[in-house]
């Protein structure tokens, strides 16, 4: 995952990468990436980082480590409303998700 470091702005433009929830926590938390709805989307990648990078071997404990990351990236900025929005997001289709055969069965959910 990539972001543009605002900290940074105007002045120089450098993007950075991501390869672990935790590493997008800290940019959270550091203000790596800034605004309601980038701190929402970074939040929903790191998700995605954290079930990528899981190394579960069953569908439980794989929300487990989801339900770990999804902590960690809510501490990162604890008031932020769209960073737990999209954190909740990501695990609610997680749940409905569990073990099913066909994640297409959810593509309607909204």
């Amino acid at each position: 995952m990539k972001m543009i470091d605002q900290r940074i702005l105007p002045g120089r433009f450098e993007v950075v990468s991501f390869k672990d929830h935790t590493s997008v926590a800290r940019a959270i938390k550091d203000m790596v990436v800034r605004g309601a709805p980038a701190i929402g989307a970074a939040a929903a990648f790191g998700m995605a980082l954290a079930g990528y990078a899981s190394a579960a071997t069953s569908s439980r404990a794989l929300m487990d480590d989801l339900r770990v990351a999804a902590a960690i990236l809510k501490a990162a900025r604890p008031t932020a409303v769209n960073l737990a929005w999209a954190v909740d997001k990501v695990l609610w289709v997680a749940e409905k998700l569990e073990g099913q055969k066909s994640p297409m069965s959810c593509a309607s959910w909204s």
